[in-house]
C-alpha cells in the first residue's frame, strides 16, 4: 500500500510540471479540490515572493508554510530540505547560508529534480545540491546537517516514524528542524481519507495533530513545539461528492477539522 501511495503522489507531482501548473491551494491538490479559510481565502501557500532568494522558476505553490522563517540558520551551515520540489526552499535557504554554507535538495520524483537542477544551473549555485530520494531512506549520512527544513511534505510520507527517525539521524548534535505540514484532528471520515485525489492535496494523509507530535517525539526530538497553525474548511460540495448523507451529517457534527501547522524541533 504505502508503494501504492508513493506511486500516486510521484504521477500527481509529474503532471504538475507536465502541465507547468503553478497552483493556488498548496500540497499539489488539484483545482477543483481547494479548500476555504476562515476568512474567505482560497489559498494554502504562503507568499515567497518578497524573500531573499526566491525563484519564480521553482515555485509552484505546493507549500503551506515558509520552514526557514522559524529558524536562526547563518551563514556557512548546511541545509537539508525533504521534498524540495523544483527548489523554492533550497534557494531561500541557500541565500541565507551564503557561499561557504550548502544546502541539499532532496526529492522522489525524477522530473522535480531535473527541473531543480535547471533552476539551480540557471542561477549558477555551486553549494546547492539536489538528489533523488526518499524521505524513509534519505541519501544522506549521518550528522550532516546543521538544520532540517520541509513544506507539506511529510504527510504524503506513509511511515512518518521512520522519516522523522531519518530526520534525527542526518541532524547534527543539537540540531533542528523546521516543518510545516498539514494535519487534523478529529476523525475524518475513511472515504475522504482514501481519496488519491485528497491524498495528494495533503488530506488522506495527514495524521492527528497529537500523533503527529508523539511520533516526532518518540524519534528523539526535545523542545518540539508549534510555531505556526491555521484551520482550513473543506467546501462542502467536495465532501459530498465522497460521503452519504448520513456519513456527511456525520462528519458535520464530528467537529473534525484540518489544520496547517509548522512545528519546530531539536534533536
Amino acid at each position: 500500500m504505502s508503494e501504492d501511495i508513493k506511486k500516486i503522489v510521484q504521477e500527481k507531482y509529474a503532471e504538475i510540471l507536465d502541465k507547468n501548473k503553478v497552483l493556488g491551494c498548496g500540497c499539489g491538490c488539484g483545482d477543483e479540490n481547494d479548500f476555504t479559510f476562515p476568512d474567505g481565502s482560497k489559498d494554502f501557500s504562503k507568499d515567497y515572493t518578497n524573500l531573499d532568494g526566491y525563484e519564480k522558476n521553482a515555485d509552484y505553490n505546493l507549500g503551506c508554510g515558509i520552514p526557514t522563517a522559524f529558524l536562526s540558520i547563518k551563514k556557512g551551515d548546511t541545509v537539508v530540505d525533504l521534498g524540495s520540489g523544483a527548489g523554492n526552499d533550497v534557494f531561500v535557504a541557500r541565500q541565507i547560508v551564503g557561499e561557504n554554507g550548502k544546502v541539499i535538495g532532496i526529492d522522489m520524483t525524477d522530473k522535480m529534480i531535473k527541473k531543480a537542477n535547471e533552476n539551480k544551473k540557471k542561477l549558477s549555485y555551486e553549494n546547492v545540491e539536489f538528489l533523488l530520494g526518499d524521505i524513509e531512506n534519505l541519501p544522506v549520512k549521518e550528522n550532516t546537517a546543521d538544520f532540517v527544513i520541509s513544506n507539506c511534505v511529510m504527510n504524503l510520507v506513509p511511515d512518518k516514524e521512520k522519516a522523522f527517525g531519518e530526520v534525527f539521524r542526518i541532524l547534527n548534535k543539537n540540531g533542528k528542524f523546521s516543518i510545516s505540514d498539514i494535519v487534523t484532528s478529529g476523525i475524518l471520515p475513511d472515504k475522504l481519507r482514501k481519496s488519491a485525489e485528497l491524498y495528494v492535496g495533503c488530506v488522506a494523509g495527514a495524521i492527528d495533530k497529537k500523533l503527529y507530535l508523539d511520533t516526532i517525539k518518540n524519534a528523539g526530538f526535545k523542545n518540539v513545539e508549534i510555531v505556526e497553525e491555521k484551520k482550513y474548511i473543506l467546501p462542502e460540495d467536495m465532501v459530498k461528492n465522497y460521503l452519504s448523507e448520513e456519513e456527511y451529517n456525520s462528519y458535520k457534527t464530528s467537529k473534525a477539522e484540518i489544520l496547517s501547522i509548522t512545528v519546530k524541533a531539536e534533536k
